[in-house]
């Protein structure tokens, strides 16, 4: 049995594995390589696993990093089943053909900046790519097993990261040996709003663990709810606006959540609430659809509160016009719209008319990359570079770090600790982390595994 790390080592993005037996060969996730254009666009471009003979890719959950190059990867010939829980599936076809848009902007502006008599820019995929793809997804419940063969299976468990996300568990027989293979996706933390708590799950001989935030401890996020509430007063007792930038998937959906508690509790000011973003609304809808697979919380808010992510004050915007039309309202009011990092889509016109008002807050609810919006905006850059222009900034600047999705070294050494506790780790790879947190991981790890921890890199094969 071999396996060999094709993405996401050494690095963060493009998470995807290969496991090769003497009968099947099974893809763990395919997401796409996200960074500069041209070093991203060389990595997705090109497989390295033969897509036309895989048997089955196997996806953990449906953000773009672990799900967002299958398209292409059916493109380039693979034709069989991707398994995955049922609201990954929903959630995937909604993120791929997002990205199957932006892929055909991409290849149209890159081919106008082309010399002439070039070849245009072909996308990565199409959307008529992701219909095919979406043909061959196998949605499975949560802690059920299923045969890909006599002598391969897998089950997945709740991996508290976003929603629909897992832990995959495989066991794999050769030559009269059973082997247990543990994967985890993005591990999520413990009392995160809306997500069921990480599955603990027994010891395996190979253990396939991310290692984003090995090497640091998140805030609670407890405190985010409050903080919410003392910005939103504050700019209501000057009749400022709230913008927050937001992606699309999960942050979205928390942030309304906590809104609609305060909501509840007759706690938050009577002030117009807006999420501007058709994807994010989309989203949400998929989260309604799946509120079964919710924490208690979200369980007991269901008992008097029929939708936790709909109250009185709250419009989910759908044209073009209505986004632009916020711009031009008066007194205070909420926006939250995507992308999280300010790079594109409607958030860059609301930063852009909100900025230089100092009555004004934009809230910031996750990790701001070097070179985007959101980075000057958190560095608190004098003047913002806005579609070539300059603007002073001069709103008020929140940074609320709580809401990470990504377990930390503490919610780590927990899963860890009890993971090995009635049985064993053998060996341990570390995937999905920039080297510094993926070292300091291992480090933790050592304690639990019988062999010291491997950070494999690009390209790298190891026998099982």
């Amino acid at each position: 049995m071999k396996l060999t790390f094709l993405g996401a080592a050494g690095e963060v993005t493009g998470s995807q594995h290969l496991l090769e037996t003497r009968k099947l060969r099974v893809l763990l996730d395919c997401g796409l390589f996200q960074g500069a254009r041209a070093e991203s666009r060389r990595k997705n471009e090109v497989f390295h696993c033969q897509p036309a003979k895989l048997d089955a890719v196997i996806l953990s959950h449906a953000h773009i990093d672990h799900c967002g190059n299958l398209p292409r990867l059916y493109r380039m010939g693979f034709r069989e089943t991707v398994f995955c829980t049922p609201a990954t599936a929903d959630i995937a076809e909604l993120m791929l053909l997002d990205a199957a848009k932006i892929q055909l902007e991409d290849a149209r502006y890159l081919s106008r900046k082309l010399q002439s008599g070039h070849p245009p820019v072909e996308p990565l995929y199409t959307p008529e790519d992701v219909e095919g793809l979406m043909k061959r997804f196998q949605p499975l419940k949560f802690n059920e097993w299923h045969e890909l063969s006599p002598d391969f299976r897998l089950r997945f468990h709740e991996a508290g990261h976003i929603l629909g996300s897992a832990i995959t568990e495989l066991e794999i027989r050769e030559r009269a040996e059973v082997k247990r293979i543990v994967f985890t996706g993005d591990l999520g933390r413990r009392d995160i709003p809306l997500l069921i708590d990480p599955a603990l799950v027994q010891g395996c001989d190979v253990l396939i663990t991310e290692s984003t935030y090995g090497n640091r401890i998140h805030p609670p996020a407890s405190d985010i709810k409050r903080e919410l509430l003392r910005i939103i007063r504050e700019a209501v007792a000057v009749g400022g606006r709230v913008v927050i930038p937001a992606f699309a998937l999960g942050r979205t959906q928390q942030v309304v959540y906590y809104l609609n508690e305060l909501f509840n509790e007759k706690q938050l000011p009577r002030v117009p609430i807006f999420v501007d973003s058709p994807l994010a609304t989309r989203l949400t809808g998929v989260f309604r659809a799946h509120n079964i697979a919710m924490d208690d919380d979200v369980r007991r808010t269901l008992l008097h509160d029929k939708d936790p992510f709909g109250f009185d004050v709250l419009t989910y915007t759908a044209s073009q016009q209505e986004s632009m039309e916020l711009n031009r309202m008066r007194g205070a009011c909420v926006i939250i719209s995507a992308s999280g990092m300010c790079e594109s889509g409607r958030i860059v016109h609301h930063i852009k008319h909100a900025c230089s008002d100092e009555r004004n807050s934009i809230v910031l609810i996750g990790y701001q990359a070097p070179h985007t919006l959101g980075r000057q905006i958190a560095d608190r850059r004098p003047y913002l570079r806005i579609f070539d222009q300059e603007y002073p900034l001069r709103a008020k600047v929140e940074k609320l770090e709580g809401l990470s999705a990504h377990a930390d070294a503490e919610d780590f050494q927990w899963w860890f600790s009890q993971m090995s506790a009635d049985s064993h780790i053998g060996r341990a790879f570390l995937v999905h982390g920039e080297p510094v947190a993926a070292q300091a991981l291992a480090e933790m790890l050592r304690d639990y595994c019988d062999e010291d921890p491997v950070i494999p890199q690009f390209g790298e094969g190891f026998e099982i």
